[in-house]
């Protein structure tokens, strides 16, 4: 919520744990109920899965988040650590990825053609047309951020490579690495471990382990062992509901789940 000060008439800083605040979200398409009565916060700051069996909802909570999908009901707000409250019901997509709300789908969307670092250069904030961006000057602070996001997501080597020659895994992490270009207070991840093998899958863990020091990271996955590695905080969907929430252990231990979830081979 927001509060004004009547002196100043000026909205105040609401000051929460919350990176994020969905409240009773409902999708209806068609009669179809996609979503019903979803409420979920989200802490700064962690790593927060959303698992459940097909058509539970999870990717349709994702887009109504950034705004892909409007709800029938209910609100979303953000909570970024330096300013004001953000409703981002009602905005457009554009505006919260500028807001700092950033998504990456399931399939990587590199450029295949160009450098990894040319790559990079496109993702930096504020800069969306290719040539231009390809080709004007980079600053030093920002070769700096790319060599920093480059060294987290462990392509530093590759930087000069086409992003085409790239594994499938490494593929991930470069657009994983795009999205912390720039900046991004939440970074929304669909199904990052989807198509490693062990080892691959083990290093994005690890990489997520790093990057919630500087966002909060939301993921929607299927790999249960992915999730047992990195999650902070699971909410389990189910039939468009939440079903529970809470760590791995408990939930893993939920009789409920594992009736409705893990009997079913999952996803």
């Amino acid at each position: 919520m927001s509060f004004i000060d009547t002196e100043l008439h000026r909205p105040i800083k609401y000051r929460t744990g919350k990176a994020l605040d969905i409240k009773s979200i409902s999708v209806e398409f068609d009669g179809f109920k996609a979503l019903t009565d979803v409420t979920v916060g989200v802490k700064r700051n962690s790593i927060h899965f959303f698992i459940g069996p097909n058509g539970a909802g999870k990717t349709t909570l994702l887009d109504i988040i950034c705004a892909k999908t409007k709800p029938t009901s209910g609100t979303v707000h953000f909570y970024p650590e330096e300013g004001y409250e953000i409703l981002l019901t009602g905005m457009k997509e554009y505006a919260i990825a500028n807001a700092g709300v950033g998504r990456k789908f399931q399939v990587p969307s590199v450029f295949t053609e160009l450098s990894v670092y040319d790559n990079m250069v496109l993702s930096l904030s504020g800069n969306k047309r290719i040539w231009s961006s390809i080709f004007r000057k980079v600053t030093p602070k920002e070769n700096d951020i790319i060599a920093d996001v480059l060294d987290k997501v462990g392509l530093t080597s590759h930087a000069n490579e086409k992003a085409g020659s790239l594994s499938h895994g490494q593929k991930q992490w470069l657009e994983i690495g795009m999205q912390l270009a720039a900046r991004p207070k939440i970074i929304m991840l669909d199904e990052p471990a989807a198509g490693m093998g062990k080892p691959e899958t083990f290093r994005t863990g690890e990489l997520l382990k790093r990057i919630k020091d500087i966002c909060t990271v939301i993921v929607v996955e299927h790999d249960m062992e992915f999730v047992k590695q990195v999650a902070d905080t699971v909410t389990v969907l189910h039939e468009g509901m939440v079903l529970t929430e809470g760590n791995i252990d408990d939930v893993l231990a939920n009789e409920t789940v594992q009736k409705v979830y893990l009997g079913r081979g999952g996803e």
